[in-house]
């Protein structure tokens, strides 16, 4: 069975379809499509000609191609710094308990599910993160609303702030590649915005 036809939680794929004569004929601007397709339930798909969901749906969008390349950017640039947030704060923390030779070399045989800890644990972000933070998100929510015109600038962050989840946005806009998320808080701030 492949994993294209189970879901074993909720989840988003997204691909990009950049068209080379498929283009809105009113629009001179590059546009590129952005496909999505989400479940809110757990499927399993095992014939795919008999198989009818209430918990799947799907949709597109299409998209100015220049607005994606400069809000990845953008998106990049705020994962860098939520990364150096963890840095620094990892680096107090660890100033501040001093460990003997033991402990450290116990904490290394560890260091998997360390990572794995850090990559989804919430950062706490400082006053220019967050602004940062606020500024990139408006600008997905305006990108993914069905009705950009009524999209306010966010004054509060919609989800747990953690590097995963900015890996994932990072990822999702990124137009030669496609990507899952499973993360629930931003699975469902995606998911509002599709509606």
């Amino acid at each position: 069975e492949s994993r294209a036809a189970n879901a074993s939680n909720k989840e988003i794929n997204i691909q990009w379809y950049i068209p080379s004569l498929a283009k809105p004929s009113n629009d001179t601007e590059s546009k590129v499509l952005l496909l999505y397709a989400y479940n809110t339930k757990p499927v399993k798909i095992s014939n795919i000609k008999i198989f009818s969901s209430m918990s799947m749906f799907s949709g597109h969008l299409w998209i100015p191609l220049a607005r994606i390349i400069s809000l990845r950017k953008k998106l990049s640039h705020l994962k860098q710094q939520v990364e150096m947030l963890m840095q620094s704060s990892k680096s107090l923390s660890s100033a501040s308990e001093p460990t003997s030779f033991l402990e450290q070399s116990e904490t290394l045989t560890k260091i998997p599910s360390i990572k794995t800890k850090i990559y989804v644990a919430k950062v706490h972000l400082d006053e220019k993160t967050e602004e940062m933070a606020k500024r990139c998100l408006s600008e997905v929510k305006a990108l993914l609303s069905v009705v950009p015109a009524l999209s306010l600038p966010l004054t509060e962050i919609p989800f747990d702030v953690t590097l995963q989840s900015i890996a994932s946005l990072e990822d999702m806009f990124d137009p030669a590649n496609g990507c899952t998320i499973t993360e629930e808080s931003l699975f469902n701030w995606i998911v509002s915005l599709f509606h």
